[in-house]
């Protein structure tokens, strides 16, 4: 085959093309350090790296986003409960306090005080928030779990079911508080045996349960049930085995087959707008032993003797059907405790049904739940009902009441003891029958240090109960935290072995791309050193 000097030339010129395309290239790996700049350089080390991407894509959400949000919701949530449980133990050294019989009146002010204050900051941690989404409050994190201004238009109708044997306790009520006399001649009432100016305080104890909200309401066919009316009481199982309550109250029980039953009230039920109401009709306040009466403005059912001792062994609930209208700043909403319907948003016309329960009576959840790992998930909220109700505003009211009364009784016997030492009182008519309010006066006061000590150790013990609820709360969380970092240490622990894959299958060593570059370099100054000494020989030079 005959070579000509073309041939041996254009030979020259492809070699020196295709050691300048190497060169390139080596010069495009050492610029980016990357083995490949297209897929198609290395169409195996491409589908690699986008594995290799794809992966560290999920990794990367779930350790720089998923998991440092759950991080935070949870330390909300954690400070929240702290401070709720904080509030707490605030309580609890107070009930010590007073359960006490060596108060002094100033102590029982500065209690009452203390009190007052804790009652206006007791929910503020439930309306806590991450990043505008309350923690508390399930799904619907745009809503608070209080009121945050009076709405005195608000109206909601609530179903709530109580455990008689979980929820009764023994309450006090009080007839024939002294009014103290403000002049002569109330004074010298005393001494009229006709007259009933003087009362002598008399002490009734019942069985009750509390409703969850006070200044309550009931009605029949649109028409409000008015003071001292009768309530109905009772219902119907139906054929799966579900209550339908034909009343305003129904009382089921499990018979020993293990069916739901009602329970065949044979007594009156009567509502009361208030405690005085309840006195005016019957004085002293006094309770049949097979009835039960509703105080509406501090949502009290209180049970007759015989009708709480029944209800008790049959471990009955009782399903109360109740409308309220206006609520206070601070309050709970009923939307996350109680089957509900509002009925009036702030005197807007509405008609929005919550449910909180199931048909069965089990508590419907509304978990929200981050996905902080492939096939794992972690719930980051904590639902308000889980660690605390009304109840524990009640039992504050419930404490604040006791001490009122015991203040105000000390200072009635303090004015009228005034009153015997002024020189217009000196005469033996005034000075007999401030005896005799006085006398009342010391009666009522001895009833309310009774009834203080009384309260503030029952609340010693729900106080160290609620403690241990938030208390659980807290351990909850603390494991859900926990979680959380074995799982975002593993996702480190991932995160940095899918890089240190990607970076073997995608980048070149430094050093290695150098060696090759400089051996391309060298290769290319030879190519065009030999093609220059190539085109210098010719057949005329041998001529």
């Amino acid at each position: 085959m005959r070579i000509t000097n073309n041939m041996i030339m254009n030979n020259a010129n492809n070699n020196i093309n295709g050691v300048k395309e190497i060169l390139d290239e080596r010069n495009k790996q050492m610029t980016t350090q990357k083995k490949i700049n297209l897929p198609s350089d290395d169409p195996v080390v491409a589908v690699r790296s986008l594995r290799f991407s794809t992966s560290l894509a999920k990794i990367d959400q779930y350790y720089e986003k998923n998991i440092p949000d759950a991080e935070s919701w949870l330390e909300v949530t954690e400070t929240a409960v702290n401070n709720m449980r904080k509030n707490v133990r605030d309580v609890h050294s107070l009930c010590t306090q007073g359960a006490q019989d060596t108060l002094t009146q100033e102590d029982r002010k500065t209690i009452l005080q203390q009190l007052e204050a804790l009652r206006d900051s007791l929910y503020d941690s439930g309306n806590s928030d991450y990043a505008g989404r309350t923690v508390f409050t399930g799904y619907r994190t745009n809503k608070t779990l209080t009121f945050m201004s009076d709405e005195p238009d608000t109206s909601y109708n609530i179903e709530q079911k109580i455990d008689v044997n979980d929820k009764k306790n023994t309450a006090r009520y009080y007839s024939g508080i002294v009014k103290t006399p403000g002049n002569g001649k109330e004074i010298l009432a005393a001494n009229d045996e006709t007259n009933s100016t003087v009362t002598t305080v008399q002490e009734n104890s019942y069985e009750r349960l509390r409703l969850g909200y006070k200044g309550i309401s009931f009605s029949h066919n649109g028409t409000e049930v008015k003071n001292g009316e009768d309530l109905t009481v009772g219902g119907s199982i139906t054929a799966d085995g579900k209550l339908v309550n034909t009343g305003d109250i129904a009382f089921t029980y499990l018979d020993e087959k293990g069916d739901l039953e009602v329970y065949n009230f044979q007594g009156s039920a009567k509502v009361y707008d208030t405690e005085a109401e309840w006195e005016a009709v019957k004085s002293p306040k006094t309770v049949g032993e097979n009835d039960l009466i509703v105080i509406k403005s501090t949502g009290d059912v209180i049970m007759g003797d015989k009708l709480a001792e029944d209800l008790a062994a049959k471990k009955a609930v009782m399903d109360i059907n109740y409308s309220k209208t206006g609520f206070s700043d601070g309050e709970l909403r009923p939307e996350y405790y109680y089957n509900c319907m509002m009925t009036s948003d702030n005197g807007k016309a509405s008609n929005i049904q919550y449910d909180k329960y199931n048909e069965d009576g089990s508590s419907k959840t509304y978990d929200i739940n981050y996905t902080i790992a492939a096939n794992q998930e972690l719930r980051v909220n904590l639902e308000a009902d889980r660690i605390y109700d009304s109840s524990f505003a009640k039992d504050i009211d419930e404490m604040i009441s006791a001490v009122s009364m015991s203040v105000n009784a000390y200072d009635k016997v303090q004015e009228l003891e005034n009153m015997k030492s002024q020189e217009k009182y000196a005469g033996s008519d005034y000075q007999k029958a401030l005896d005799k309010w006085i006398s009342a006066a010391n009666r009522e006061k001895d009833y309310a240090d009774s009834n203080l000590q009384k309260v503030f150790n029952t609340e010693l013990g729900k106080t160290t109960n609620y403690e241990d609820d938030l208390n659980l709360a807290m351990t909850d969380i603390g494991c859900r935290k926990q979680q959380l970092e074995l799982t975002k240490k593993q996702m480190s622990d991932q995160q940095e072995t899918v890089k240190e894959l990607q970076s073997k299958n995608d980048d070149f060593d430094l050093s290695e791309i150098v060696q090759r570059f400089i051996a391309a370099r060298t290769a290319y100054q030879s190519s065009l050193s030999a093609a220059a000494k190539l085109g210098d020989v010719t057949l005329l030079n041998y001529l």
